[in-house]
């Protein structure tokens, strides 16, 4: 989603170009290119995908709403299976529309990862729980923190449910870095992301991540924390901007692993 401007092939072709040995994917562009052409695309090119993203939205309370998100959601660990990742990552939303109840919100989610965490694990995927910066918590995941996440996670075992730890919601949190100690302790670190934050937010907020350096956080920080906690797997750069949207693809992707060195390295 850094480079959405890019297409799937042209992509493919800009990473190996640079270096950049595995790719994060979103369903919505491995869907528009084909999902076998998109595995047989990133297969041939050796390049691994180290992600998928999204499921989730799991906090429906009528029935009819559970039963397509988790038909949605077994969808998506089959795409996942199929483009080779071990990895899906979990939005795992809002509160329905006029509830007030956080609790039991997070309460269905444990629910469907009761019904999930099995079904992904027979297949050699593992759920990835995204906590989200609290500004999310209403309309988009009532995570919004690590604690929280791993808190649902250690209710499953750990090749079947774990965390994602993403610098843009979590660098607020003072207690993160413990709870990073934990999760890796538990081998339960399924995947780490980066981006800056930078402000003012934009309207609407979801397209507000920063260019790696561009912000407040301090992403080498932040990378020893995950492998001073035993995380060796692959680090992920994820930005929502619409500036850089703009720009053209392949300089921004370059940008962006000449940033990766500068600040993570």
């Amino acid at each position: 989603m850094t480079v959405k401007q890019l297409p799937m092939p042209e992509l493919v072709d800009a990473c190996l170009e640079l270096g950049v040995p595995g790719v994060g994917l979103w369903r919505g562009p491995v869907r528009s290119h084909g999902l076998e052409r998109t595995a047989k695309l990133v297969r041939e090119a050796g390049l691994a995908v180290t992600t998928l993203c999204r499921g989730g939205f799991l906090t429906a309370a009528d029935p009819a709403g559970r039963t397509e998100a988790l038909d949605d959601n077994r969808r998506a660990v089959d795409e996942a299976a199929t483009l080779g990742t071990d990895t899906l990552v979990l939005v795992s939303g809002g509160l329905p529309a006029g509830s007030r109840d956080l609790h039991g919100a997070r309460e269905r989610i444990a629910d469907a990862l009761g019904e999930l965490g099995p079904y992904a694990g027979e297949r050699g995927v593992r759920l990835a729980v995204e906590p989200l910066h609290p500004m999310y918590a209403a309309d988009r995941c009532v995570v919004s923190t690590l604690t929280q996440a791993l808190d649902l996670a250690e209710r499953f075992p750990a090749h079947q449910v774990g965390v994602a730890v993403d610098t843009y919601h979590l660098w607020w949190d003072d207690r993160a870095p413990a709870e990073i100690a934990r999760a890796g302790a538990a081998g339960r670190i399924h995947t780490f992301q980066l981006a800056d934050w930078t402000t003012p937010l934009p309207e609407g907020v979801l397209n507000g991540r920063g260019q790696l350096g561009d912000g407040s956080v301090d992403l080498r920080e932040w990378r020893g924390y995950v492998e001073a906690a035993g995380y060796t797997g692959p680090v992920e750069v994820e930005l929502f901007n619409d500036a850089l949207w703009a720009r053209d693809g392949r300089e921004v992707l370059a940008e962006t692993a000449a940033r990766f060195l500068e600040h993570t390295a």
